[in-house]
């Protein structure tokens, strides 16, 4: 019914970057998503950071329907099929809720793993005299 009203008084379009920005966004909150890849580009991938979200992110935004494909890294030690659907899933979720669009398929393409612990402490550089 919600789209009727829309029709009433005009049409919202969305641009594909609106839509990779809140896939990216969603992708991230998900627990074991290391970062958000680049793509492959001579056999190194590339990391992004939050400012770059929409990067690791390919969409295709139709009228009504949107299909996302999402290039991420993970942490090591994670269940990689429970972490796709998690991701799928609030991927989903975040982009029909904030759009309105129908989400046809969320492809999750695992670009690379990441070994570095988090918890990790960095030690002061030493003084100079």
């Amino acid at each position: 019914m919600a789209q009727q009203a829309t029709e009433e008084y005009g049409k919202v379009t969305f641009a594909d970057e609106v839509v990779a920005i809140i896939a990216g966004l969603a992708a991230t909150e998900i627990p074991g998503v290391a970062a958000m890849s680049g793509g492959i580009a001579g056999g190194i991938v590339e990391k992004l950071g939050r400012k770059n979200l929409s990067k690791g992110v390919k969409v295709e935004v139709g009228e009504k329907e949107t299909a996302i494909d999402l290039f991420i890294i993970v942490d090591y030690g994670v269940r990689i099929p429970e972490l796709a659907w998690n991701v799928q899933e609030n991927v989903k979720k975040a982009v029909e809720t904030m759009t309105g669009l129908s989400v046809i398929e969320v492809n999750i393409h695992i670009q690379g793993v990441n070994f570095e612990k988090e918890s990790k402490t960095e030690e002061a550089p030493p003084k100079l005299r």
